[in-house]
């Protein structure tokens, strides 16, 4: 059965990935809604869509959309998500879920009530590198896990500069646009949850409005495991990449904190260097395949609505340990 989409929100990341991997996996876009009628109706024409409007309850009024995916600035997923839910529409929602953990519980509930899936757009646990990360952990091949350092620094393109930079009430900044991914793939490869960050933000040129444009912290985890991150949008010329480290070896990824579906692992034992092989499926449809599968009943979403709980508490916690100079606890409230 197709599954018919209303997009919220009439986004670059949209256009480039979610459109194309909704058509992939078995969906078909329906309608898009901007809060700006031209621009949706360009937009739908640029795209291939037949519908657009400016009112999002003509969205969720159609009877064709059984799903939507919100990628409006962060101050609007929680209001649209729960509209959506209430409509009896199955959401995809993009990171952060909403600005305060309040909201994010008030979206979990209220898709909970409505008998419809929420998922959260965590596209980085759906890398194959991130998924033999994980499986080669659980597998015991670095033995103990003891520590992870993610660098997750990178320039932000012009095209995507605007309220990330300068937008502090829209929820801009480095902290809600990427440490939440890194946290989120923290807790899916080590398989443990975050207890308490500690965290230095600054301000390097491109953030304004007090917003923060790069971030260096450490995360605890379950069983005492450390994992440093640097966050950033002004590196230029900077590598991304994941680590971990245990009793018995390390694993050791590079260029695998993208959208794209590259880069490679190593896992560093005694017994010497072996490069994993790792899949080039894109990432978004491996999360659409997943999405489509559990709102027709089977298994669930790669990143529940409790994950995107998870990656708001945890980077709300950077935020406050950054502003306050002290250790932060992570409370979820779950």
């Amino acid at each position: 059965m197709t599954v018919g989409w209303g997009l919220v929100g009439a986004s670059t990341i949209a256009r480039e990935w979610v459109i194309g991997a909704i058509r992939a996996t078995g969906g078909q876009v329906v309608s898009v809604m901007s809060s700006d009628a031209e621009r949706a109706k360009t937009y739908a024409r640029e795209n291939g869509i037949d519908r657009s409007t400016a009112d999002l309850s003509v969205l969720l009024a159609d009877p064709a959309i059984a799903a939507v995916y919100i990628s409006t600035t962060n101050e609007k997923h929680g209001e649209q998500a729960i509209a959506a839910a209430r409509a009896g529409k199955h959401v995809l929602c993009e990171k952060p879920l909403a600005m305060t953990l309040a909201d994010a519980h008030a979206m979990v509930r209220c898709a909970r009530e409505a008998g419809v899936v929420l998922a959260t757009n965590h596209h980085l646990r759906n890398a194959s590198s991130h998924i033999a990360m994980r499986d080669a952990i659980a597998a015991g091949k670095i033995g103990r896990p003891l520590a992870a350092r993610v660098f997750h620094a990178v320039y932000l393109p012009p095209h995507l500069q605007g309220w990330r930079l300068d937008k502090p009430s829209a929820g801009g900044g480095v902290i809600l646009d990427i440490t939440v991914h890194d946290a989120d793939t923290l807790r899916f490869v080590l398989g443990r949850n975050p207890i308490e960050v500690t965290a230095f933000s600054q301000s390097g040129g491109m953030g304004r409005q007090g917003l923060e444009d790069a971030v260096m912290g450490v995360m605890r985890f379950e069983d005492g495991i450390l994992a440093q991150f640097h966050d950033g949008f002004t590196t230029r010329f900077a590598e991304t990449g994941f680590e971990v480290h245990g009793t018995e070896g390390s694993l050791v990824a590079r260029n695998v904190m993208t959208q794209r579906p590259v880069g490679s692992v190593t896992l560093r034992s005694e017994g010497g260097e072996e490069v994993l092989i790792l899949g080039n499926r894109n990432l978004y449809e491996t999360g659409l395949d997943a999405f489509h599968a559990a709102i027709a009943g089977n298994g669930r979403p790669s990143a529940t609505g409790e994950d995107g709980i998870w990656s708001l508490a945890t980077g709300l916690a950077v935020v406050e340990a950054a502003r306050s100079g002290r250790a932060v606890n992570v409370e979820t409230g779950l």
